[in-house]
């Protein structure tokens, strides 16, 4: 995967093991000697944003030229305006056929707009890019975090 240079999209419901996934992507490529830098999206939203206002973006942008894998956990927790989706849009851009993005999402592909409200055509061009060269993983069931709970009968604490 890395070696291509595809991604890896990790998508489900709360609770369904797409963050350790990912982590573990992240393990076993760290320790076969790649560069790998983990975030929360929303974080590296945040970031980006931060260097654009600096006049950093483009050395941003280049510093993470210089990893073989991006792991961005928990996208569309929060709502991305049009400024955050031109910044998403400029890192896969970037990446595009050029280094490996793993992304974890609690939505399919087809609720992106959601997520993307502001810019529906950034949301598009990010998708087009990211699935391009990936391996999809769709991941169903219950959370692992309420199994217990839900097994006991009990009133949820």
């Amino acid at each position: 995967m890395l070696k291509k240079k595809e991604n890896v999209l990790l998508l489900g419901p709360p609770g369904v093991g797409k963050t350790h996934l990912a982590i573990a992507l992240g393990v076993k490529a760290c320790m076969a000697k790649y560069r790998v830098l983990f975030m929360r999206c929303q974080d590296l939203l945040q970031q980006l944003g931060a260097a654009k206002i600096t006049g950093k973006l483009g050395s941003l942008l280049v510093s993470f030229s210089y990893l073989h894998l991006i792991i961005l956990d928990e996208l569309g927790y929060m709502p991305i305006d049009k400024e955050q989706a031109n910044l998403l849009f400029q890192l896969v851009s970037s990446r595009y056929e050029k280094g490996s993005i793993a992304l974890t999402s609690n939505y399919g592909f087809e609720e992106w707009g959601e997520i993307f409200s502001a810019d529906q055509v950034a949301a598009a061009a990010i998708i087009d890019r990211l699935v391009h060269h990936s391996h999809i993983f769709p991941i169903n069931g219950n959370s692992f975090r309420m199994k217990d709970k839900l097994k006991g009968g009990g009133p949820l604490k």
